[in-house]
């Protein structure tokens, strides 16, 4: 993996960290939810027009893909609700990388060298270790965690074969989340209309960090994933844990222990093994 793409799949890991920190913080975390993902939509919208459209073959994994993705933010919403994000971002995070890495070496034949299998094993070990110290996240919310973690890893494997088949993956990117914020803006103001639009305009500049976030992320994992292998772009995207860690310490006000940074530093060593693979 070259240095351009470690460095690129870095950035979208501390982007990713930050729209969740939005979601967490915000005061009705379904709105905000529905919120950042219509801005998404919205900058999607202004885009897509000067772009050449994904190939053909790529639009079945678009479908596909958001359908996973409109069911990730609904669990992202009820997930917050419950429980810490300090302990359920890393249960999320970190599952999804193992269930990644198994399934593209066995459905999708992609080789992975021994460094990069042992930083994958690393970075979760890290993180699942950082998800075992107690807190007050809640059972409902470990198991909310465990379920978007397969969500998690559905919409990766689906995105990493559909955006190389797209010859577009910027194209591919936007038109994801402009599908997956439709049904969701939809939802918001068929049931919360006047709420909604209150909580939008007193709101709106978290909606565009939280929009931003989330489309930048997530396009720079999926162009990392045309240049290097889907396990590996996963694994070493979920280092946005590293992120979290300070934000959910320094702005969101949760307890950091010291378990909690021993399991970053695991993390960050994983994250240099990876890069020697």
């Amino acid at each position: 993996m070259s240095l351009d793409v470690f460095a690129i799949i870095l950035l979208g890991a501390a982007l990713h960290a930050t729209w969740n920190a939005v979601v967490k913080g915000g005061a009705d975390k379904l709105l905000t939810t529905c919120m950042i993902a219509s801005v998404a939509s919205l900058i999607a919208l202004t885009t897509v027009p000067f772009l050449e459209p994904p190939a053909r073959g790529s639009w079945p994994f678009i479908g596909a893909s958001v359908v996973f993705q409109v069911l990730y933010f609904a669990l992202i919403a009820s997930t917050y609700r419950v429980a810490d994000m300090s302990q359920t971002y890393p249960i999320m995070r970190g599952t999804a990388p193992l269930l990644v890495a198994t399934v593209s070496v066995l459905l999708l034949s992609e080789a992975l060298s021994a460094f990069a299998w042992l930083g994958i094993a690393i970075i979760s070990l890290g993180i699942l270790s950082m998800a075992a110290v107690p807190s007050a996240g809640s059972r409902k919310g470990v198991v909310l965690a465990l379920i978007n973690a397969g969500v998690i890893a559905g919409y990766t494997l689906i995105d990493g074969v559909g955006v190389r088949k797209s010859s577009a993956p910027a194209a591919y990117t936007l038109w994801i989340f402009l599908l997956t914020g439709i049904p969701l803006c939809a939802w918001a103001l068929a049931t919360q209309r006047g709420v909604f639009i209150e909580y939008v305009r007193r709101h709106w500049h978290l909606g565009v960090v939280g929009g931003f976030g989330t489309l930048a992320s997530y396009g720079l994992a999926l162009w990392a994933m045309t240049a290097a292998p889907i396990a590996t772009v996963s694994a070493l995207r979920e280092t946005s844990i590293l992120f979290g860690v300070v934000i959910c310490a320094w702005v969101l006000k949760e307890h950091l222990t010291r378990a909690r940074l021993l399991a970053a530093c695991i993390i960050a060593g994983g994250a240099m093994v990876l890069r020697l693979g």
